[in-house]
């Protein structure tokens, strides 16, 4: 052995004393660059997620006077429910489109409190494997169909590698309530191509949100991955499309008129574009999916009141209603059936859609209008 092999050796014996003591393997990862060079994104796929994002940026800008709804399962956990849902919504989509922008709900992480299921891309199998390599590139696959069939689709940024792998087709992203205080997920939202979303605190808490917006519409460097997988310097310019989004918080909703009140005037102190999405689910419906059409109902019937800020809603929906446990015996998961929060069905969710959309299709256009 040379002196150098010697000093390396050195080094490893060191390094076994110090360094990744409660760390029991590190598996390799497929690059962004492989991942994409083995599903590129196709001209199809491309031009619905350009689409996408431009409504939505024109809706935020006022340009558009349209609502757009971020609708579908709480999390994913089976693609081919998750196409069977995106075939309806594709069509549910086209009937409204003269007064929404329908983009599913492609949830793949799932932030947890203590323990459970941590989403699609950790789990793939749903049987603590932890195939984040598999899950990773299923998640791909699936948003390729789901653009192919011209369908926008929203995701949470939880893991701040995962954008490297799947930005590139995703037309919105939320940052969590749990997230959105991180200084971690402001950067990487800076940085993100289209809109984000900012969940208020777990507990209501508005500044949270507004901190995260201000923060990620500035630049920022720093640590992440480029496409081949290397640990790199991420410099952005920000990014200028963040707006609130109303969850309510600490067992209480805030989608009430005097909730939406008071996050207008914040955001207006804040000087921040005075832009809202309410959230159905969550504490504004005490997790109970039955009270997420009212959620919306109230959220129509404020804007038929006059109201200009709320711009985006949110439902959490699937095939079937409800929630199952996961099961040990996987052959007898139902079908269409959320395994983490409990949704609406596809009916209801097809009925309150179009009930908000006969009740405002006439009224929308008036408030890009600009007030005498």
């Amino acid at each position: 052995m040379n002196q150098t092999e010697t000093a390396a050796a050195d080094i490893a014996v060191t390094n076994r004393e110090t360094d990744n003591l409660n760390v029991l393997g590190i598996d390799a990862m497929p690059t962004p660059d492989e991942v994409k060079n083995r599903l590129p994104i196709d001209e199809q796929a491309r031009t619905t997620v350009l689409a996408g994002r431009a409504a939505l940026r024109d809706i935020l800008d006022r340009r558009d006077h349209r609502l757009f709804i971020v609708v579908g399962p709480c999390s994913i956990h089976d693609t081919e429910a998750a196409l069977e849902y995106a075939r309806r919504l594709q069509a549910l989509a086209r009937e409204v489109e003269d007064t929404m922008v329908l983009v599913m709900r492609v949830y793949f992480e799932k932030p947890r409190t203590s323990a459970g299921w941590k989403g699609f891309i950790n789990d793939p199998h749903m049987d603590d494997s932890f195939r984040i390599d598999e899950g990773m590139i299923r998640a791909r696959e699936l948003l390729l169909e789901l653009a192919r069939m011209g369908l926008p689709t929203g995701s949470e940024a939880l893991d701040p590698l995962s954008p490297q792998y799947l930005a590139d087709l995703i037309g919105w992203y939320a940052i969590g309530a749990r997230t959105t205080e991180s200084q971690t997920h402001r950067e990487m939202a800076s940085g993100l191509s289209a809109p984000v979303g900012f969940k208020n605190g777990t507990d209501g808490d508005l500044d949270v949100a507004l901190n995260a917006m201000k923060a990620a519409a500035s630049p920022h460097s720093f640590l992440g991955i480029n496409q081949s997988g290397r640990t790199s310097i991420v410099r952005t310019r920000g990014n200028r499309y963040g707006h609130i989004v109303l969850r309510g918080g600490d067992g209480r909703p805030n989608y009430d008129t005097v909730s939406v009140r008071l996050a207008e005037n914040a955001l207006a102190r804040a000087k921040l574009p005075n832009n809202i999405m309410t959230d159905c689910s969550h504490a504004n419906s005490l997790k109970d999916p039955t009270l997420q059409p009212l959620v919306m109902a109230d959220a129509v019937h404020q804007i038929k009141e006059g109201n200009r800020s709320i711009v985006g809603l949110m439902l959490e929906s699937n095939l079937c209603a409800g929630s199952q446990p996961i099961p040990e015996d996987l052959s007898k998961l139902r079908f269409g059936v959320s395994v983490t929060d409990a949704c609406i069905d596809w009916e209801t969710t097809q009925e309150v859609i179009g009930r908000a959309r006969e009740e405002l299709r006439a009224l929308l256009p008036a408030r890009c209008k600009r007030p005498a």
